[in-house]
């Protein structure tokens, strides 16, 4: 979809819909009027929003810096952005209430949910490449076949070590074949960097700051392994703040319209947060992070995910087995946000 076909509805222009009235029946029944009128007097179903940002989704980085969610809310809200930095610990902050809203792969949300977290996804940031098996410079691995036996670092809970899942199948390998050892992404990399393991499950923006740093080589990449961005909410945050879902989601629109627009302004924000050179964040930005899709989640998600679905149950890192994905997949999905946020796609 182009840039020219979205229509983004303004989170105050939808607040008449928000509104609770003695009759009304709307997502949240506890929540009140995102805003009655254009004058600043406005009244939100909570002074608080702790909200994550993430190298991983650049549209957080345009929402923050921007303060897009600042100018929807007012002074009647406060923003706390935490930094997630991986989808595992976006997944714990939403876990333990420490953020109403965080950004993880669509992997890492279907986990969560399957064992027990009650998250949903409200909106799509991205449809990257984001991750790949890494090797260093002098590393005679030039092919699945050669992880045998190899260690390998990955971020469990996370979309690089569902790819190495993936991955190793593809090769023809399992689990056993392999000593995974469970390290943050930047960790991960210092390890190969360090040799102390001979691979790495790697994520963008470190992995294609790897590249041009280290010297270090995407021994195997397959974009159909990787999953969605999403941005998920907690089901109380959903139902009883849907005034504030919805100021998030037409945040996430506003950010991606411009991002679009400004695709090397998007780059160097990514090179400050993240801490990497401007040509490496070019990369990860124009070749690596489609921002150009659907905010809305549905079918296309789910198709990736039930790709995923197996791999997940093998794994046994799902405590309630196939039954457990099979109803997190049923009930991962809330596009409503999304649909009013995007009007006609």
């Amino acid at each position: 979809m182009s840039i020219t076909t979205r229509r983004i509805v303004p989170a105050l222009a939808i607040a008449g819909t928000m509104m609770l009235v003695a009759t009304g029946c709307v997502a949240g029944e506890n929540a009140t009027t995102g805003s009655e009128n254009a004058s600043g007097t406005s009244e939100w179903s909570s002074d608080t929003l702790s909200i994550d940002f993430a190298t991983y989704n650049p549209l957080s980085l345009v929402i923050r810096d921007q303060g897009i969610l600042e100018d929807i809310l007012g002074d009647d809200v406060e923003v706390e952005w935490v930094q997630s930095a991986g989808s595992n610990k976006a997944n714990e902050l939403l876990r333990s209430g420490s953020v109403d809203v965080g950004s993880t792969a669509g992997s890492a949300a279907l986990l969560a949910r399957a064992n027990g977290s009650p998250i949903q996804v409200i909106d799509i940031y991205s449809q990257p490449e984001w991750s790949a098996i890494v090797v260093g410079p002098e590393s005679d691995i030039a092919s699945l076949d050669d992880l045998k036996g190899a260690s390998i670092a990955a971020t469990k809970g996370t979309d690089p070590y569902f790819f190495l899942l993936q991955a190793l199948v593809e090769g023809g390998l399992s689990l056993s074949d392999v000593e995974v050892q469970n390290l943050q992404h930047a960790d991960g990399r210092a390890a190969l960097d360090g040799g102390s393991v001979d691979a790495w499950a790697g994520l963008d923006p470190i992995m294609a700051a790897a590249e041009v740093e280290s010297g270090d080589t995407l021994v195997y990449r397959n974009v159909d392994f990787n999953t969605y961005g999403f941005l998920n909410a907690t089901e109380d945050f959903i139902n009883n703040h849907a005034d504030l879902a919805q100021a998030v989601v037409d945040a996430y629109e506003q950010a991606r319209e411009w991002a679009l627009e400004n695709p090397d302004e998007t780059a160097a924000l990514l090179a400050d947060v993240a801490g990497i050179d401007i040509d490496v964040a070019t990369t990860v930005i124009q070749e690596r992070s489609n921002l150009d899709v659907s905010g809305t989640p549905g079918d296309d998600q789910i198709a990736v995910l039930e790709k995923i679905a197996p791999v997940l149950v093998e794994s046994g890192d799902v405590q309630g087995g196939q039954d457990s994905v099979d109803s997190a997949l049923s009930s991962i999905v809330n596009p409503t946000f999304a649909e009013k946020a995007v009007g006609g796609e």
